[in-house]
């Protein structure tokens, strides 16, 4: 597994899953300024959650269908937080993959409701967001994700604007987060 690989460059380890999404996925890579869609996606999210989500177009990396929307910094962020957003990412292709675009557009945007309670977009999340925390134990040490201020982030993901509350059941995430936290980084320790 990765923990015996020797230790990469991380630009390196960063375009080397690049190309395997490349090859597996026929990943591509836009900006999302660059994007219409985009552009019209962040406005739309702006009246959706009454002004509480303003960071679609500059703070969020966006999969859909084979297509990663990268924020216009993407190339000069730091290559491991790129390499643990990819990882992150690459669940969704999976999962597009899998589900197909109509489906995922149906089970992600509108199931059971489109905000306050989207089970499936929250299982979604929930999957990629667990992928986060084990790249981040990867990159960074197994310490990285059970700090206070990052366990706090990733829940806060479900349970504010920023996908729509999704999840609002604070109490629920922490249990799932503290049980991906023992699977996933205590075998790191």
């Amino acid at each position: 597994g990765p923990a015996t690989m020797p230790p990469m460059d991380p630009e390196a380890r960063y375009q080397a899953y690049v190309a395997e999404l490349e090859r597996d996925y026929r990943l591509r890579i836009v900006k999302k300024p660059d994007s219409r869609l985009h552009r019209a996606i962040h406005k739309a999210l702006i009246v959706i959650t009454f002004g509480g989500m303003r960071e679609y177009l500059d703070g969020y990396q966006t999969t859909i269908g084979r297509t990663l929307y990268v924020t216009a910094d993407w190339d000069q962020r730091d290559p491991s937080e790129r390499y643990c957003t990819l990882r992150h990412e690459a669940v969704h292709l999976r999962q597009f993959r899998r589900w197909t675009l109509p489906g995922m557009a149906i089970f992600y945007l509108l199931l059971p409701l489109p905000v306050g309670l989207a089970y499936f977009r929250a299982r979604f999340e929930m999957a990629a967001y667990a992928e986060s925390i084990r790249a981040v134990a990867e990159v960074y040490g197994p310490d990285y994700p059970r700090q206070a201020w990052y366990r706090d982030h990733v829940i806060e993901q479900f349970t504010s604007p920023a996908y729509g509350w999704m999840w609002p059941f604070r109490r629920a995430l922490e249990r799932w987060y503290d049980g991906v936290l023992a699977t996933a980084v205590g075998s790191c320790a």
